[in-house]
């Protein structure tokens, strides 16, 4: 098992979305609204749009056991908007991206069912692929679902139609973007033995200061940071050359 999986293999349940209402709709999925300012599910949207080079790259070259993609956007119509998903997704060679609008919109008065659009991808709030029956992608979906219980919770799985909604696989660029990105960039290093790119993705500063916070009594200069770190970076290179990777 990777640095990755060990650190994150085991979630937590995390703060779930708070769902103000539930809107039916004839022979269309039901409307879970949210709060824009909902932390949990921002977060979702933000995870989409980090990871959307594995829904593009996808798309350009198709697995067999890819059997389904859709991606949703965020529609706005004057002071309204509203997150919809897009059927028969795709990318022209700019990036722009074109699909066809999937849902029945409720809010929104500027498109139609069965539409077919180009709209910004910085819109992008979502996507998801479905890989022999799996989800993936689909974090709005998820942190939707995370909210519910018991029957609640197999409601909204019947909803889905039998797909299978496990624990994901996150396709994070391994770079320092994000906090996900930065540990896949030290699990590369560490399997390639790589002990400058090791170095290169900690922040010894950071490590410092947060060392001597829990110091009392300690005063917390410039100087002081700067060689508490230079002694954590020295620290960390003799561990490795001693240890081993």
């Amino acid at each position: 098992m990777g640095l990755f999986s060990k650190l994150f293999g085991n979630k937590t349940k995390k703060e779930t979305v708070k769902v103000k209402q539930v809107r039916e709709r004839s022979d269309q999925p039901a409307v879970h609204d949210v709060s824009s300012q909902d932390a949990r599910m921002n977060w979702a949207i933000k995870k989409a749009r980090l990871t959307l080079h594995y829904f593009e790259d996808s798309l350009k070259v198709p697995r067999a056991y890819q059997q389904y993609f859709s991606i949703k956007v965020k529609i706005v119509d004057g002071d309204m908007a509203e997150h919809i998903w897009l059927t028969s997704p795709s990318f022209d060679e700019e990036g722009n991206l074109f699909g066809t609008i999937g849902n029945e919109p409720i809010d929104v008065k500027n498109v139609y069912l069965g539409q077919e659009i180009g709209i910004d991808r910085n819109l992008v709030s979502d996507w998801m692929i479905v890989e022999q029956g799996r989800l993936i992608g689909g974090y709005t979906i998820r942190a939707i679902r995370d909210s519910y219980e018991g029957a609640e919770l197999e409601a909204f799985d019947k909803s889905l139609g039998g797909l299978l909604v496990d624990e994901g696989e996150d396709h994070f660029l391994p770079n320092f973007d994000t906090p996900e990105g930065a540990i896949l960039s030290l699990e590369n290093a560490y399997d390639a033995d790589d002990i400058h790119a090791a170095i290169a993705c900690k922040d010894f500063i950071a490590e410092a200061e947060l060392m001597l916070e829990q110091m009392e009594n300690l005063p917390k200069d410039e100087n002081i940071v700067k060689q508490t770190a230079d002694v954590l970076r020295l620290s960390f290179i003799k561990s490795l050359q001693e240890e081993g990777m």
